[in-house]
């Protein structure tokens, strides 16, 4: 009999506490399933679903531009504008401009645009023929494969012996 009695306070304790937490977003006043006041512990007590919060969408980067959406093809020059000099991706339509020290680059997001003023290596491009850094807006910028990479030469000359070069 004693172990039933612990079962029975544990069960009603348990009540209690459901009931409780499940009436923090309800009136004080709990309903029994008639829409009556309550008169005791005993009552239906009826689980509201808890939903969870609106998930946090990330911000959604650009995805390059297959170059055989646009008139470009590989191995054509492609506008400044619609590169992301961050992630060298040829994306297809004018990008975000970003001015620094009287020149403009160009990102696809936030998180580009706010990192062209602090990290130098993303407005600086090496020359494929060359070797030598170039400043990417500066640059004579090639579409080097359908997934929208890009190339940073100094100048077209460059880029021209560069292609006689790897024939």
């Amino acid at each position: 009999m004693k172990l039933f009695n612990q079962l029975f306070c544990i069960a009603v304790l348990s009540v209690v506490l459901f009931t409780a937490c499940n009436s923090a977003s309800q009136p004080s006043e709990q309903l029994s399933g008639s829409g009556k006041p309550a008169e005791s512990i005993s009552a239906v007590a009826t689980v509201t679903p808890v939903t969870a919060p609106p998930a946090i969408k990330p911000v959604k980067k650009e995805e390059p531009v297959s170059a055989a959406k646009k008139d470009f093809k590989v191995g054509d020059r492609v506008p400044a504008q619609e590169v992301c000099m961050v992630n060298d991706a040829y994306m297809g339509k004018k990008q975000i401009e970003v001015p620094y020290q009287g020149k403009i680059y160009y990102g696809c997001c936030e998180m580009c645009v706010d990192r062209i003023p602090k990290d130098k290596t993303v407005r600086m491009a090496t020359d494929p023929q060359t070797g030598k850094k170039v400043d990417k807006t500066e640059a004579y910028i090639v579409l080097l494969n359908e997934e929208g990479s890009v190339a940073y030469f100094a100048n077209e000359k460059n880029y021209q012996q560069f292609l006689a070069g790897h024939k």
